[in-house]
């Protein structure tokens, strides 16, 4: 060899590697294979509709690389600091943590899933709200609530306006920020990122030579984990268009007479989040689960709410009506047909009826659980 050649690669290093990539490549196609023959043999009514699919995958791909941005960035920044330049490049410009996630399957989370597929269809409604009805113009309900003497509301109606606001921008752009989902998720999420950013940096690395690899990955370790405990430290849950909604309710506090006019402006606003808000502060029950039953197309639960709400006949038709022209996957026969006998259940049947509801979320998981373990 001349002097200041490079070394020839190793034939068997490279034999390995090529033996690697296409066992990986097998593994991804029987992954792809099983995965067809799941989704041809879904029912039509379990199957994602097509803008739902676009939509979730628009918003997980946003929610996970702004968490991956912010992981690298702040990573690259103390890998420099140490004097590790290689490692602070490399954690720079390789890529692919939404890739890695996927084909470990971790992204199957159901709890994750759950609120995000709940999150799109939510956003998907509420921007056909408008189609729904047709109301007056004027100034839109969350404007004229934060010109109210109330301080306590109009603060929250401004910072209800302010997140709904930065969601709406961020479907749109993509650039979705990760402190958009619940706590315990962002906190899933935030160390899955972290595990695939640095399994992504020991590949690159391995260009370099498995010496190379080894050296500095206590460093590298380090300085991701860094860089995941700021990501959760920065979290604000309180921030989050739920919360946000949560305490508007509280702080409205409709009286019985005021409730009826409030759920239809909200759903005429396109504030679905408010609708869903003040109904939960109304009956009492967790508006995450309120969520849950107003997106359910079946709507048998809603009407119970509606109906446990003290909401009269013309005021449940009004939201079914609304709800069905914005969702194409409600019925809107069977919800005409079904009307006069939603009205006619008594107030005190429907609160017994969704009592179960009301119960902590985590106690009713654990009795689901338990069922479960019972039926086996």
């Amino acid at each position: 060899m001349s002097v200041g050649s490079e070394p020839l690669p190793d034939p068997a290093l490279s034999r390995a590697s090529a033996i690697a990539r296409a066992a990986r490549a097998r593994q991804r196609a029987d992954d792809r294979l099983e995965t067809t023959i799941t989704d041809f043999f879904l029912t039509a009514d379990a199957r994602l509709e097509e803008r739902t699919r676009l939509m979730l995958a628009h918003v997980l791909r946003g929610i996970i690389g702004a968490i991956e941005a912010d992981i690298r960035r702040h990573a690259a920044r103390v890998l420099a600091g140490l004097g590790e330049t290689t490692r602070a490049e490399a954690i720079l410009t390789q890529g692919g943590a939404l890739l890695r996630l996927t084909r470990s399957g971790v992204l199957r989370d159901r709890d994750l899933m759950k609120d995000l597929i709940a999150r799109v269809r939510h956003d998907l409604i509420a921007d056909a709200l408008p189609a729904a009805i047709a109301g007056p113009e004027e100034p839109s309900l969350l404007i004229r609530l934060t010109g109210v003497s109330d301080t306590t509301v109009a603060t929250a109606a401004g910072a209800l306006l302010a997140a709904e606001s930065r969601r709406r921008a961020a479907n749109e752009s993509g650039m979705i920020a990760g402190s958009d989902v619940p706590a315990d998720l962002h906190r899933r999420l935030v160390w899955w990122v972290a595990a695939a950013v640095r399994d992504g940096l020991d590949d690159a690395l391995k260009d370099a030579g498995e010496m190379v690899a080894m050296q500095g990955r206590g460093q590298s370790d380090q300085a991701i984990t860094e860089a995941a405990l700021r990501s959760l430290a920065a979290h604000d849950d309180a921030e989050r268009p739920e919360a946000v909604a949560i305490r508007l309710a509280a702080a409205i506090d409709a009286r019985r007479d005021e409730l009826p006019a409030l759920l239809v402006e909200a759903l005429g606003d396109r504030r679905l989040t408010l609708f869903v808000a003040v109904l939960a502060h109304a009956i009492g029950i967790d508006a995450e689960q309120v969520r849950v039953i107003v997106l359910d197309p079946d709507g048998e639960q809603l009407w119970l709410a509606l109906r446990a709400a003290d909401l009269d006949r013309e005021t449940i038709a009004r939201i079914g009506l609304a709800l069905a022209d914005a969702d194409p996957r409600r019925d809107i026969e069977s919800f005409a047909d079904a009307l006069d006998s939603i009205a006619s259940v008594g107030v005190d049947d429907a609160r017994a009826a969704i009592a179960p509801l009301a119960m902590h979320r985590e106690f009713r998981a654990a009795l689901r659980a338990l069922a479960g373990a019972d039926r086996r």
